[in-house]
């Protein structure tokens, strides 16, 4: 195939591939989640680990990453792999009898689906073209976001009139997986280069090498602690009577997919437009401070109107944020190392990911939510402060590889 063949082939498998992506979403955002708290009364830890099983793929993808390599493995038959375990795992939580068993099932299928990240990235670098980019990943994303949206509002309807529907809607994110899997292993693509090290976490040097990978990547870890807790909180805080809100599954849906995914769905080709032409870190700052008034809005409204504000906010954030996330390390890597820097910045993301969640969960027996958004926002607002200087670097960083290692120490 030529490269035009290649771009339209990845794009054609990854189009069919986004519904299924957008139904497996809401496993990890919202459905797995509530069924833990509302089918099997699940604990702090346990609830800590289902919402952070995104993150302990993500935490996973250095050795994902790593083993493909050593392997000479194609990239998309890595990731097709990888759906295969995500959906045998769900196939395995939609029967399980007892919580943990539940816990460990889906907290597996949602970090295989997520270990699979920098393959794509490595996959989008060597078939979509630099100027492409973002164009062709949003349009895509467009299909994932609308699948989650019905998907997502369906499900909320089902579990409203029959709560013992989640072994059903269990069953439908372990087709999706391995719909996915199907669609990821027609994906033409490469095998990564060789590596003949041991150590699977060799990727991490790249921090130490390169100076601006390096400050990114502590703001982004900082600001996305403080996200990702109150991230974790918003099914709690609606579902969990304690907090005095206390909705119903149709209406948790609503707020935690529905609304979030419209805005997004409204908004990501947009962002995808942005960031093939704007400074990246400009970029990221404006994002930041995003999320920080949707955390405000969501979590301090006193009326359903101010969680629905909020929860579009975050939609808007959460649409620039797929790209932004996604795709840059693009604009930073040697193209040869995109894998690499993608696995670093999906590991950190992985830790935080991991922690976050726990730590929030256990910090909300002893905190009010109040305390526990001012602290996030305060995190977010200290990332925002390391980035502004940065933005400088930000106009060079379209100039190419070489430039960039010149002014990366």
């Amino acid at each position: 195939m030529n490269g035009s063949e290649v771009t339209r082939a990845i794009f054609h498998h990854e189009r069919r591939r986004a519904a299924a992506g957008g139904m497996i979403e809401t496993a990890s955002s919202t459905f797995l989640l509530l069924f833990a708290v509302r089918v099997f009364d699940a604990q702090a830890t346990a609830k800590g680990l289902v919402a952070a099983g995104a993150s302990i793929g993500l935490l996973l993808s250095p050795l994902v990453v790593w083993l493909t390599a050593r392997r000479r493995t194609r990239t998309s038959h890595a990731a097709a792999n990888l759906a295969l375990v995500s959906a045998a795992s769900f196939l395995f939580a939609a029967g399980a009898p007892s919580s943990w068993i539940f816990v460990i099932a889906a907290a597996l299928g949602i970090s295989a689906n997520a270990a699979i990240v920098p393959l794509l990235t490595q996959m989008y670098q060597d078939g979509y073209p630099e100027t492409e980019r973002g164009r062709l990943f949003t349009r895509a994303m467009v299909i994932r976001i609308a699948a989650a949206i019905l998907f997502a509002q369906a499900v909320g309807e089902l579990l409203l009139r029959h709560m013992g529907g989640w072994r059903l809607v269990t069953l439908a994110f372990a087709a999706a997986a391995a719909f996915s899997a199907y669609h990821l292993r027609r994906c033409p693509s490469h095998a990564l280069p060789s590596s003949n090290t041991r150590n699977p976490f060799l990727a991490l040097r790249h921090i130490r090498h390169d100076r601006v990978f390096r400050v990114t990547l502590i703001a982004w870890m900082i600001m996305g602690f403080g996200n990702l807790m109150m991230a974790s909180m918003r099914v709690e805080y609606l579902a969990n009577p304690r907090y005095a809100v206390n909705l119903d599954a149709a209406s948790i849906a609503f707020l935690t997919a529905v609304v979030p995914n419209f805005t997004r769905l409204c908004l990501s080709r947009l962002w995808g437009w942005l960031f093939d032409r704007l400074n990246f870190f400009f970029l990221r700052v404006v994002l930041n401070v995003g999320f920080a008034i949707s955390m405000v809005a969501f979590f301090t409204g006193d009326s359903f109107t101010g969680l629905v504000l909020g929860a579009s906010l975050f939609g808007i954030s959460m649409a620039g944020g797929d790209v932004a996330w996604s795709l840059w390390v693009t604009k930073l890597a040697p193209p040869k190392l995109v894998a690499d820097y993608m696995s670093v910045h999906t590991f950190l993301t992985g830790v935080r990911g991991v922690l976050a969640p726990l730590l929030v969960f256990h910090l909300a027996n002893a905190a009010t939510l109040e305390t526990l958004v001012i602290f996030s926002g305060s995190l977010i607002l200290l990332s925002i402060l390391m980035l502004l200087p940065e933005i400088r670097w930000g106009r060079l960083l379209g100039r190419g590889v070489a430039l960039i290692k010149e002014i990366s120490e």
